[in-house]
């Protein structure tokens, strides 16, 4: 019979089940509840269903399945094309393959579409821990396959723990043999100059920082301890109070959450901003987050390269980051800006929605009445927020007008609360003010001498524009927690963010940041200019596609020809364990005087060693010497391939005989 049509054993399905929900694990909490829901339940049902031993799935409940999921999902997508949509189909379809998969020929069209859709999953994450992942999952799959393989009728039945323990390692093996060879595809395969998918970009899922900031907004940054971006700069390290990375500027509040207009992006001028000191330079290395914000040290000189620079000094981006991203960026941390206000941003940064905060406007305009000096209200809030109010990420919940609730009742939160009162209280104060949200700090890693700028350093401060001097840097916070800025928001946060404080694994997770930079430089980052240099060395400034591939050919076949050698070389000659342990039992009986010839088989020499025995030769042990020939011919002859456990039992049988050299007789 066709072996590829015998039904599955039950731990050949096992590994294709664990196969197929490997694959999807990496895809299901990103795709919709319902969905991942489902998904999983068709696969666990399946396996019980399997289990218990029932028939193959009727056709009239498998149709209905197939047409729900493409509708599902272009119910919730829109379409079945981009990213988003089409890895939530390949999922559903696998796991619709496995519905069905009964015999080892659909075992092995399940596996490798599981290794597609696992593949899949590096649109969304190409990070170094994932591609390890990864890794193992494929060692998986190689141990899936490797259990599908015929196998003699006679063979013993193969336990869970031996399949899976010798598949993983072959499977292993096979992929770091296979590590040169893909290197080499990788590094000079000829690249195309955009993704190979070309789909529209899905926008159902966004990190990092947005254009609004209400109550709240910023708290699930402040505890997503995931890089945002790598900073290495061209000298010196800035002091760490100057490490204010700017990012959206908010003009806009309509009581409870600050915006951005659009038209803002393009609206730059070229004598807004004097430097007054030494600038810096830079390389930021930015992680995808699917927005258009770039972050740079307040303030930039100019945009990066496909980005403009605002009026806001704000730098965006003219397509969504969706891949890591690096550019070099020059800015001025001692600088005048905007010496002179127009009349519509004079409007715009003193724009306060009606009757809203009644109590943050009387307080306002007391300061103002009775204060002489823009620097005296600002020092009187400042003064106000170092007194009586407490920085903590468990801030309190806020109501209907959130800075009279903050100002006059909680008087507990973090960035984003005194940010944005201390914002309001300069507008009705007659300040014009906006809120600045970007990033502060960083970790200097000395190892690899870069910054890296994490999600939880996230923050918030305020510009006030004063007469001659244009617009100033106030940063409320550091009135209220100062070591926010000295010693970073893990300071600042204290009690409230116990995650913060094992200074162990913060020290192992900063240095360890290192390998991550490393692998997105030297893999993530490797696009198609980087490998049109790579011959440069060798008097080729643009390689060609022509002369790729001829590196390539040359490369792959010489690593061929090494591969071939070293599997057709002559080995050393080796036994297998059960022959080189029965080896040893005759070397032992060897020495008493019984002596196998070379055309002498076990049976007939155990015969010839009873009879010398019986004939008052002398051979130690007789009954343990008969047991140990009896053992080795039924595990040599009675069974085609001998349990590894009874091997080694063997063996030490024969290492534990003692006997004694036969006497040396007179001449």
């Amino acid at each position: 019979m066709n072996t590829a049509i015998l039904r599955l054993t039950p731990l050949q399905f096992g590994l294709t089940s664990a196969s197929v929900l490997v694959a999807v694990l990496p895809h299901v909490w990103r795709l919709p509840l319902p969905l991942s829901a489902l998904i999983l339940a068709l696969l666990v049902g399946r396996w019980v269903q399997r289990q218990r031993g029932g028939a193959r799935i009727p056709i009239w409940l498998k149709l209905p399945l197939v047409m729900l999921f493409p509708v599902f999902i272009i119910f919730h997508y829109g379409n079945i094309f981009g990213r988003e949509p089409g890895s939530a189909l390949a999922c559903a379809m696998l796991v619709l393959k496995l519905v069905e998969t009964e015999t080892r020929r659909d075992a092995r069209a399940a596996i490798c579409f599981a290794s597609f859709v696992l593949m899949s999953a590096l649109l969304f994450d190409s990070s170094l821990g994932f591609a390890v992942l990864l890794f193992a999952a494929l060692a998986l799959f190689l141990a899936a396959m490797r259990e599908l393989e015929p196998r003699p009728a006679t063979a013993p039945a193969r336990t869970w723990a031996m399949g899976v323990r010798e598949g993983l390692r072959s499977g292993a093996f096979a992929l770091l043999v296979a590590v040169p060879l893909a290197l080499c595809v990788f590094v000079f395969f000829p690249r195309l100059g955009s993704p190979l998918w070309g789909a529209p970009m899905d926008t159902s899922a966004h990190t990092g920082l947005g254009d609004r900031m209400a109550p709240g907004t910023l708290q699930e940054l402040l505890v997503d301890d995931s890089p945002a971006f790598r900073v290495s700069f061209d000298g010196t390290l800035p002091p760490r109070a100057n490490l204010y990375w700017r990012g959206p500027v908010l003009w806009h509040f309509d009581g409870t959450a600050w915006t951005r207009p659009e038209y803002f992006a393009n609206n730059g001028k070229a004598d807004s901003l004097q430097t007054l000191g030494a600038t810096t330079g830079y390389d930021v290395t930015l992680e995808p987050s699917q927005r258009r914000w770039l972050l740079a040290l307040d303030v930039p000189i100019a945009a990066p390269d496909n980005a403009v620079r605002g009026a806001d000094m704000s730098l965006v981006a003219r397509t969504p980051v969706d891949n890591l991203l690096r550019y070099h960026a020059t800015s001025a941390t001692r600088y005048r800006l905007d010496a002179a206000l127009g009349r519509w941003q004079r409007e715009l940064a003193l724009q306060l929605p009606v009757e809203s905060n009644p109590q943050a406007r009387q307080l306002a305009l007391r300061w103002r009445n009775e204060l002489h000096s823009d620097d005296a209200v600002i020092k009187a809030a400042l003064d106000l927020f170092h007194d009586e109010f407490f920085y903590t990420l468990n801030a309190p919940l806020l109501g209907h007008d959130s800075v009279d609730d903050f100002l006059f009742g909680t008087k507990r939160g973090f960035c984003e609360h005194f940010s944005s009162a201390f914002t309001f209280l300069m507008r009705a104060a007659g300040i014009p003010a906006r809120v600045v949200t970007g990033y502060q700090g960083g970790y200097y890693n000395s190892a690899g001498d870069y910054l890296v700028v994490r999600q939880s350093d996230a923050h918030a401060w305020a510009e006030v524009w004063l007469d001659g001097r244009g617009w100033v840097r106030v940063d409320p916070t550091a009135a209220v927690s100062p070591q926010r800025v000295e010693l970073g928001a893990r300071a600042a946060a204290g009690a409230s963010a116990p995650w913060y404080q094992s200074d162990w694994l913060l020290g192992l997770r900063n240095q360890f940041d290192v390998v991550n930079r490393i692998w997105n430089d030297a893999i993530v980052q490797f696009n198609a200019m980087r490998q049109q240099s790579l011959l440069a060395p060798f008097g080729i400034d643009k390689a060609e596609y022509s002369d790729l591939v001829a590196v390539l050919i040359g490369v792959s076949t010489l690593l061929l020809g090494v591969f071939a050698w070293w599997t057709l070389r002559s080995p050393a000659v080796t036994a297998d364990p059960l022959d080189a342990a029965y080896a040893r039992l005759c070397r032992k009986l060897a020495r008493t005087g019984a002596i196998r010839t070379p055309a002498e088989g076990p049976q007939s020499f155990a015969q010839r060693i009873a009879a010398k025995q019986q004939a008052g030769s002398v051979t130690p042990n007789p009954s343990a010497v008969q047991d140990l020939f009896e053992q080795y011919v039924s595990l040599r002859y009675a069974c085609a391939l001998p349990l590894t456990a009874d091997v080694r039992r063997f063996g030490r049988r024969v290492d534990a005989l003692r006997v004694a050299a036969a006497p040396v007789k007179p001449k």
